[in-house]
């Protein structure tokens, strides 16, 4: 220790120890003796040997002994058996060497009751050093210990049922993280290899719910059963969860807040899994969609015809029409009967026009809803699999594990997936020297999805990439592709206030990305 240090004397340093020697000669004996007698804490004093040499009142009241009965007795008569012998072994041991000893007796009362006290023993040392008596203080905590033990059991008992639990359970503060999960919860740390599931499942169902998401103090109401999909991509199945959470406020227990209570906010965060169920209706509604998507392509395949065919007649009723005006500005030199025969020709081929326009099937009307781009991405593949396994494609499917439901009309942004896994499969079948692989990703990239496909087909020409998009324009064979398929793609992302290109530098096939926001307006 350093020269400047304090000696000390006893438990005291040099100079507390003159401060307490000078209150001693201010204050009158009698004072310390009142002090001890009005202490609400068992006293007692005894001689090196536990002979007892005093008590105070709050003995009596806390063992049934008055000081009568027990001044010159030693303090083994308050012992019980049930503390081991091994406590007061360390007792003595700690005493003797001069040094407080504080912990927990079981003792036992006049009547023969015993209870639960707190014990501190303190050597009292004289002038020389040398211990002259121990002072014992000591309180009643059976209650407390009655109390405590009742909690931790309680404690106890709620984490084992939580545990058991077959639901996934965690406990969220208000910054989200998590303080108290269960058994399920680490299981599914593991399953989805993620760091906390709790907090993509609040993100997906921040970004579903918008500004209708409970969260914080300010929240009244919690939520219950919103569906949140988890998909580990390749082989993997999709997991779904029903998710419901509960709000409620907790008194901060610190002493800080003894007489100013706050109350703390958590979130009780539960998620039943309902994958099975979901395959079960997955399954169910496949052959469905298979027939509703057969009716589509019927559909779609009409259209194509029929605006094709309005498109190729639309030429040559130009020209007639540019015929017919050229007559009209030559005015008597026109031949009448020419004149006649064009405009005869021209009022004929528009009424045949507006019959093929009025053939054209309308598209049916179709509500905008949350989608969930991963699960349709994978009904799409299932539609395409007899295809893709009759061509031995390899798919190559990444999908972000967790993904923001999009607002869209799911069976038109169906149709345009599947027209461009279509378009990749075509270009591959006209590829047959490299391997066919289709790869497919997707991501969250602010307050958007995006979708990126990539084939090993032949690719696009630089020179024709602005025309892609163009109705008619097609680099297959025009006997059964009329050049339609890229110009729908194109309107439904446009019904979506989306965007979709074609990456010019890509060498090794097309890679296409659909970027979707995740809300828009609806017009219709």
């Amino acid at each position: 220790m350093a020269q400047n240090d304090q000696k000390t004397v006893g438990y005291f340093s040099q100079t507390d120890a003159k401060a307490v020697q000078s209150a001693a000669e201010i204050l009158p004996p009698w004072v310390f003796a009142k002090v001890v007698d009005q202490l609400t804490i068992a006293v007692c004093l005894t001689d090196t040997h536990a002979n007892i040499l005093y008590v105070n009142p709050a003995f009596t009241e806390v063992t049934g002994y008055t000081a009568s009965e027990v001044i010159g007795g030693n303090t083994a008569m308050l012992s019980d058996r049930c503390t081991p012998a091994r406590v007061y072994d360390q007792l003595w041991r700690q005493i003797k060497r001069g040094k407080p000893w504080t912990g927990l007796l079981v003792n036992r009362r006049k009547r023969s009751t015993v209870y639960l006290a707190e014990l501190t023993v303190i050597p009292i040392q004289d002038p020389q050093a040398e211990t002259a008596c121990f002072l014992g203080i000591h309180r009643d905590v059976t209650a407390m210990h009655h109390l405590e033990q009742q909690v931790h059991y309680q404690k106890a008992l709620i984490e084992s049922m939580v545990d058991a639990a077959p639901a996934v359970i965690a406990l969220l503060d208000e910054n989200g993280r998590v303080i108290l999960d269960n058994h399920e919860y680490k299981k599914l740390v593991g399953d989805l290899r993620v760091r906390e599931p709790a907090a993509e499942f609040l993100r997906a169902l921040r970004e579903t719910l918008g500004e209708t998401f409970p969260w914080g103090a300010s929240a009244e109401h919690g939520f219950r059963d919103r569906e949140v999909s988890f998909d580990p991509g390749g082989k993997g199945q999709p997991r779904w969860f029903s998710c419901s959470g509960v709000w409620f406020r907790e008194q901060d227990s610190s002493a800080a807040t003894f007489f100013k209570p706050v109350r703390q906010t958590y979130l009780l965060l539960m998620a039943n899994e309902i994958s099975a169920l979901k395959r079960q209706q997955e399954a169910v509604g496949m052959n469905a969609m298979r027939a509703l998507l057969a009716e589509q392509e019927r559909v779609r395949s009409m259209r194509e015809a029929l605006q094709a065919a309005i498109f190729q007649m639309q030429g040559p009723m130009n020209l007639i029409s540019a015929a017919r005006d050229l007559l009209e500005r030559r005015g008597a030199q026109a031949d009448p009967a020419l004149r006649h025969a064009l405009n005869q020709a021209a009022a004929t081929g528009q009424t045949a026009l507006e019959r093929l326009r009025a053939l054209v099937p309308a598209m049916p009307p179709e509500a905008a809803a949350p989608v969930n781009i991963n699960q349709l991405l994978r009904e799409v593949l299932e539609l395409c699999k007899q295809r893709l396994l009759a061509g031995g494609t390899v798919v190559d499917w990444k999908p972000a594990p967790m993904l923001p439901a999009v607002t869209a009309r799911a069976g038109r942004l169906r149709g345009m997936f599947k027209q461009l896994i279509d378009n990749a499969l075509d270009a591959m079948d006209s590829n047959r020297h490299q391997p066919r692989e289709l790869r497919i990703t997707t991501a969250t990239q602010e307050q958007t999805v995006s979708v990126v496909i990539e084939d090993t087909g032949p690719g696009v020409a630089a020179d024709l990439h602005w025309r892609i998009f163009e109705p008619f324009f097609t680099t297959k064979r025009a006997a059964t592709h009329v050049g339609l398929g890229l110009a729908m793609v194109q309107e439904v992302v446009n019904e979506q206030r989306g965007m979709i290109t074609l990456d010019p530098d890509y060498g090794t096939g097309c890679r296409w990305q659909v970027v979707l926001p995740i809300k828009y307006e609806d017009d219709s």
